[in-house]
Order: structure tokens, then sequence, then C-alpha cells
């Protein structure tokens, strides 16, 4: 059996701005850094969850209780399409990690072990720690700020100099996540194949624009604050996806003025995590910050139509469901265990969104139907 713990000269300490001090061994990077303290009761898929471009400017708690027992996959591969294979963006986006215990690999496709591969990111993490008492703590108390420092075991900071670093960085609201998560031109992917999806890209998983291609479409991917098109390079653009990404949706105020241009709002539009967040506010509703937010693999969604299906999800902001009656836009999915909005769709059905990731990377893939919904009335439109 592999051990349940390396041996680690470093040491490793969590701490949070409410006070809260948390040691453990340290991994990954000889770093310190500030970040919002979040958790994610998913079982499997670290390397896409650690690559989730939504964790940007993150510190991310694992509830599950021993990681890296399948490695690291090999970096570099990628499709047919030109699309990263095993991860969902070229990095790891999280700011810091936080597991109870760590395991060595035994997997076939394994090329080194998860310590090494934030270290070599450049990305701290800290082991050994009680879980479960931060995970109820953020529970209880609300996400919070928090600061992870990996350095010598024998050399931890103070909880006051910890504290100081916290107060002199910006908050997580305030921080720009787009220059480090958007695309910085337009691009065409999937070839010239089927009819063309512009994609607003706010730090888009690469599974979701996996999903386009494979049901038979191209994709325009276009940086978050790019005027969505009538055509590229003499192609017809049919349909529109606005993905997911990290930050509060209120700051993404260029993506809201585009998707109220009547150009833009004519398009069949799908909206993913934080797209549905953004369509709703070009709508004119509102949106809050969660106490903690949904982050794992098994959310549920309840549908006007009685169904009831397991999500995988990762938001901290979510849409008031009050304010958008206004704006003719319906629910078409709740949360049962918060009553948190899941769904919303128009009068028409040219617009509906899900605020869980249909494409299921990682997690459950029953809700992959809206993939094949959205693309069909693409294709209906080309």
């Amino acid at each position: 059996m592999p051990p349940a713990e390396p041996e680690s000269a470093l040491g490793g300490t969590l701490f949070l701005e409410d006070g809260s001090r948390f040691d453990g061994v340290g991994f990954g990077a000889r770093a310190r850094r500030v970040g919002e303290v979040v958790f994610t009761t998913g079982m499997v898929g670290y390397p896409e969850t650690l690559t989730d471009p939504s964790f940007r400017g993150q510190i991310l708690t694992f509830t599950y209780p021993l990681l890296g027992n399948y490695g690291v996959p090999r970096r570099g591969v990628v499709d047919s399409h030109g699309l990263t294979v095993g991860f969902e963006s070229s990095s790891i986006q999280v700011r810091g990690m936080i597991a109870r215990g760590l395991t060595a690999p035994h997997h076939w496709d394994s090329v080194g072990t998860l310590p090494s591969w934030l270290e070599e990111q450049g990305v701290p993490g800290i082991s050994g720690i009680d879980t479960r008492r931060l995970t109820e703590h953020l529970r209880t108390e609300g996400v919070v700020r928090g600061i992870i420092d990996v350095g010598p075991a024998e050399d931890r900071p103070s909880s006051e100099e910890l504290l100081r670093a916290i107060a002199q960085a910006p908050s997580y609201a305030d921080e720009a996540y787009m220059d480090a998560v958007s695309p910085r031109a337009p691009g065409v992917l999937g070839g010239g194949r089927g009819p063309l999806v512009a994609v607003l890209d706010c730090g888009i998983k690469t599974s979701i624009l996996r999903a386009l291609i494979e049901r038979g479409t191209s994709v325009l991917r276009l940086p978050y604050d790019h005027e969505v098109p009538a055509r590229f390079e003499g192609r017809r653009v049919s349909g529109l996806l606005v993905g997911n990404g990290p930050g509060d949706p209120e700051q993404l105020a260029r993506t809201v003025e585009e998707l109220r241009r009547p150009s833009t709002r004519a398009l069949p539009t799908l909206g993913i995590c934080l797209g549905l967040q953004l369509i709703a506010l070009a709508r004119g509703a509102s949106t809050y910050k969660m106490k903690f937010g949904h982050r794992g693999q098994n959310k549920t969604v309840v549908f006007p139509d009685g169904r009831a299906l397991i999500v995988s999800e990762n938001h901290g902001y979510a849409v008031d469901p009050k304010s958008f009656k206004p704006s003719g836009l319906r629910a078409w999915g709740m949360n049962p265990d918060d009553g948190t909005l899941e769904g919303l769709r128009d009068p028409r059905g040219n617009i509906f969104a899900l605020q869980g990731h249909p494409e299921g990377h990682p997690g459950p893939q029953e809700a992959g139907f809206v993939f094949d919904q959205f693309v069909g009335k693409v294709k209906r439109r080309a």
C-alpha cells in the first residue's frame, strides 16, 4: 500500500481572515498566496477540478479525504480538435490546495505525483489538516479570504504576519480575472464543419467546447468583451454560448452590454454557470453572493416537468429569483435543498441557461441533453 502521507520537510499554514488557523504538512511550491477559501465535495476528477478557470483566485479545499491515487495525466496531449485532454485549461487555476491526506499514484496514464505537479505549476498545497472542521466552519460562517503559506516546517509565520498579508491583498470580487482566463483574439475550433457557434469566453472549460464540437458545430471562441459578429470570415454565426468563469458577474459590464444588443439577443443562446448569471443581468435581473456556494458533483436540479437530475456545479454567485420576473425569463430549474435558481428559459425557447455544468467533466453527464437541445436550435437557424 502507498503511504498515507508523504514525508516532507515543509510546513503548511492556512490562516483565515476571521482568525482561524490550520497548520499541517506543506507540499507543492514554497509560496504564499491570498485567496477566497472554498470547498468542493467532488469525489473524483481533481486534475479537471484544479484546472477549471472558475476556481481562479480561490484556495480550494477538497472534502474527499485522500487525493493523488491516479497521479497526473500526460500534459500536452490534444484531441483531433486541438483541445487539451484530461484538463480543463492549460494550467492549474487555484491559488492553493487543501487536502486531508495524499497518496502515491497507481494509474496507467500517470506521469507524476500531485505534489510534483503543484510544485511545477508554482501552487502551494497543505495536507494533514482537519478538512471536516474547515468545511463545517465555512458552511457556518461563509466563505472568507485566507492565506496559504508553505515553507520550512520549523519556521512557521505568526498569525499576526499572515493577517497583515491578507489585509494588503485585494478582495476576491475586486480582482480582474479575465486577462488571465479569456483569449486575446477570436479563433475558430472544429474546422469548417457544421454551423458556427460564437462563445463569449469568460474562462470556459475545455469540455464545454468539446461538447459543442462533438455535436457537429464549429466554435468561434471570442474574448469575454468582444462583439458577437453576424458573420466571421464569411461564415454566418448561428448561435451563442456564454460559459463558466471566475469572479463576480456584476464586474463584467461589457459582456452584459453585449448580451443586450438586439442582434446578439436574437441568437439561440445557451448560458452555463456564470453564463446564466450574465444573461439574467442583461435582462434586468440581479445576482447575489452565496454564503458558501455550490461546488461538487452531486447537486440536484428539479425541472418544472418533475424531473430531478444530478449535475456538477461550481459557483459562488446566483440569480435572485425575485428579480428576474420583469425580464421575460422564466425559472427552468431549482435546487430543492436551498431554493437556488438553477435554470432559466425565455417563453420562445430561444434562450435557456443552466447553473450546473451539463458536460459533466468531472461528474455526472445526465444533463447532456441541454447541449442537444441547443445545437438543434442552432442547426435549424443555420
